[in-house]
């Protein structure tokens, strides 16, 4: 059993600490034995199983409501399922990544009509960015949208999409011709099978994911189907993804919190000299460092959160240093993991070894380590100018 200490933390409501434990409790049933041989198949079924048991519900604002989504709660949901099984928490992350523009700027109509069935697992999402020049970059998006009458045409290529080939739903950015760099794009909501759009490859990584290249030619959509303002769509996905980075950190975290418990098994049961692995001062000090890494890692996870579901108006810096920090070292704690379980660590089928393979593009996607490195900065040397 993982650590649960950290629930004590003031950052937490007594609402958080009954969904961990219930979501523990679900996850220890539901979860065990995903068959990932099919990884499509596997995240459609997530996806409805997430969606039947209610945990989606915690991706997406309610249309109904006016509770704005909680941080904290998708934190708590992603690092909990990272722990148990790294497809499952791809597949609510997703869910919610994907619609996040809706959840935040969309219209009543927007989110009516597709959030509910996101939310039962009914429809799977996705988020369109990415183009083969223009990964952290987002300023440098080329598709455009073309304006004709109360129509867009969408033309131009999307890659590294997740989900992309099974998602239902595509939030994607286009430029617009409003202005120059960022101030030019704006956000579209397209429904999969358009004519014109296309998957064009199906990408294969070293942790399978369902991922993809899309090609738009002149798709056309209402003018109903933008999402926000003309022009506001740099500013729509930096907000989605001031919400969900900090949530990346947080399935580093409990991929690394497996990692560690792992270990602390492997350590306690395998002998050398007539006594247990974990009896060695510098197995101590690895499994010391694994703990102090991992607490380390959730109180940047958590502080992010917190800050922002407690009101701040943009947590760039703080979800910038939970990212980098907590995926840098979870991918440290992994290492140090398989390096303790020994040849079995690279086996095929071993937990850390899996973990090893997942841990890796958390570095990368949602903004790379080095491009976190120059968000805090800029950030840091813009506070010190204004003083």
């Amino acid at each position: 059993m993982a650590d649960r200490s950290f629930l004590t933390w003031p950052f937490f409501d007594d609402r958080h600490r009954a969904l961990a434990a219930e979501l523990e409790a679900w996850a220890g049933d539901a979860l065990a034995g995903v068959d990932h041989s099919d990884t499509d198949a596997a995240c459609r079924v997530l996806v409805a199983a997430l969606g039947e048991a209610g945990w989606l519900r915690h991706a997406t604002v309610d249309p109904e409501g006016d509770a704005p989504l909680d941080v904290r709660s998708l934190c708590l949901i992603r690092e909990t399922l990272a722990r148990h099984d790294g497809l499952a928490d791809f597949a609510f992350a997703m869910q919610g990544l994907g619609t996040g523009a809706i959840s935040l700027f969309g219209t009543p109509e927007q989110q009516g009509e597709w959030l509910p069935k996101v939310r039962r697992g009914e429809a799977l999402s996705a988020f369109a960015l990415t183009e083969p020049a223009s990964g952290s970059d987002v300023a440098n998006v080329s598709m455009t949208a073309t304006r004709e009458g109360n129509e867009y045409l969408l033309t131009g290529e999307k890659t590294w999409i997740s989900n992309g080939g099974i998602a239902d739903l595509y939030t994607v950015f286009a430029r617009t011709g409003d202005a120059p760099g960022a101030r030019g794009l704006s956000a579209f909501l397209v429904p999969a099978g358009l004519p014109g759009f296309e998957v064009t490859e199906r990408l294969e990584v070293m942790a399978p994911h369902p991922l993809a290249t899309l090609r738009f030619e002149e798709v056309c959509l209402p003018a109903t189907a933008r999402i926000g303002e003309s022009g506001a769509g740099f500013k729509i996905a930096m907000s989605v993804l001031d919400v969900f980075r900090s949530t990346v950190a947080a399935a580093a975290l409990g991929f690394a919190r497996r990692a560690l418990d792992e270990a602390l098994d492997r350590t306690a049961t395998r002998q050398v000299q007539g006594a247990p692995l974990s009896d060695l001062q510098m197995v101590q000090g690895h499994l010391a460092d694994m703990a102090l890494d991992i607490d380390a890692s959730a109180l940047l996870v958590y502080r992010a959160a917190w800050a922002k579901d407690t009101g701040a108006p943009r947590v760039t810096r703080e979800a910038a240093m939970a990212k980098l920090f907590s995926t840098d070292q979870a991918q440290q704690v992994i290492d140090r993991a398989v390096q303790l379980h020994g040849g079995d660590g690279v086996r095929k089928g071993q937990k850390v070894e899996e973990l090893y393979r997942d841990i890796r593009a958390l570095r990368i996607y949602e903004g790379a380590s080095d491009v976190q490195r120059v968000i805090i900065a800029r950030q840091i040397m813009a506070e010190h100018q204004g003083r």
